[in-house]
């Protein structure tokens, strides 16, 4: 019979957190609108979820065999693979560049870097092809948020010489300099 402490120990972590969600849950409203379904739904369903899978591990690792077919310890067995500086540096970097370019050049061109930068993390050669694969998927995905789901994504930013010029191209008229400014001075004054 074997008896692993760091099973336990895990399984108990999963039970406890399965207990701790459900009591969070206990605390959010219940009332359903429409749906009949209330913010705490899913909730319970993820704490019912812990709790059995808790449970589960818990008898496993105290019946004796432990938990069932787990690979051995040797990191072959496991198939885990060497570090790959390299790779991790451009993950990194494509992240970090994501994050820096979100507001700025907006999200597709954020997302097409991330991309761009993840793909030669993980092999590839062919910067032309992985950038134009990239500007089509983030724009694909930009086009579903933005005209099906209605969400608007982070956009590029425009400068204030460029924003009166498009409101002007689009047949709208341009505020004129110092409006916004009045119209704020009015507000306060009111208030």
């Amino acid at each position: 019979m074997r008896r692993s402490p760091a099973e336990i120990a895990l399984s108990a972590g999963v039970l406890a957190l399965g207990a701790t969600t459900a009591v969070g849950t206990a605390l959010l409203p219940s009332e359903g609108g429409y749906a009949r379904i209330g913010p705490n739904f899913m909730p319970a369903v993820v704490a019912a979820g812990l709790l059995l899978l808790g449970a589960w591990l818990l008898w496993e690792a105290s019946t004796g065999q432990g938990w069932r077919r787990m690979p051995s310890d040797a990191a072959e067995a496991r198939g885990e693979h060497p570090f790959h500086a390299g790779a991790f540096v451009w993950v990194s970097a494509g992240l970090f560049a994501q994050m820096l370019l979100i507001h700025t050049a907006g999200f597709v061109l954020a997302g097409a870097a991330l991309f761009l930068c993840v793909a030669r993390g993980f092999g590839s050669a062919r910067v032309a092809r992985d950038a134009a694969l990239g500007l089509a998927i983030t724009l694909a995905i930009y086009l579903f948020f933005a005209q099906v789901l209605t969400v608007s994504l982070p956009a590029a930013e425009r400068s204030q010489e460029e924003a009166p010029a498009e409101a002007a191209a689009l047949g709208a008229a341009a505020p004129a300099e110092g409006a916004e400014e009045e119209a704020g001075k009015d507000k306060a004054g009111s208030a």
